[in-house]
């Protein structure tokens, strides 16, 4: 019914507030199911994981161009939200304070989904304690696992994906 890539999303989104794990889950799948195409529900998911990152880390100038992206595709993809069991009228009321919060440059908070499904809500608090994680719990703002991930991480395969990147638009020149 839910991609299992989905209901992983939404344990770390809720669970560990890893929202670095959110965005690789869904970039992989969104290069999967629905490549290229940036204007993407899964898109719309990945951006905001990656704004909340940045908010949490007080970077509010990526943190709001991030989500304002992501709020713009949402309004474009309302029906893939409703079939994601995601309530999008109080989805865009929730980006919409959130991104008045990051202009004001309010320190970030923890927030949910509000998912209207129930089946999926509990599908995702199941996957979210298999995890050992505890659903909608709030983000360890001393882990700096969560908060600097993007610099603790091995960058060997982006590094070299960036070369095979740049040898190939070398040779098609």
């Amino acid at each position: 019914m839910y991609p299992s890539e989905y209901i992983q999303f939404l344990a770390h989104f809720h669970g560990d507030r890893d929202y670095f794990e959110c965005h690789e889950l869904l970039e992989d799948f969104w290069k999967k199911t629905d490549p290229k195409n940036k204007e993407s529900i899964w898109v719309g998911f990945i951006l905001m994981s990656v704004s909340a990152y940045h908010h949490r880390r007080n970077n509010f100038n990526g943190a709001q161009r991030t989500l304002i992206k992501a709020r713009q595709i949402f309004k474009k993809q309302g029906d893939s939200l409703t079939k994601l069991g995601v309530n999008k009228v109080e989805l865009h009321h929730l980006l919409n304070e959130r991104v008045t919060a990051i202009q004001k440059g309010k320190t970030y908070q923890s927030f949910s989904l509000p998912l209207s499904d129930l089946v999926l809500i509990e599908m995702a608090k199941k996957a979210c304690e298999l995890k050992g994680f505890i659903w909608k719990s709030e983000s360890d703002l001393t882990d700096p696992f969560l908060i600097d991930r993007h610099k603790l991480r091995d960058r060997t395969t982006i590094i070299e994906d960036r070369k095979q990147l740049l040898k190939t638009r070398k040779g098609s020149e």
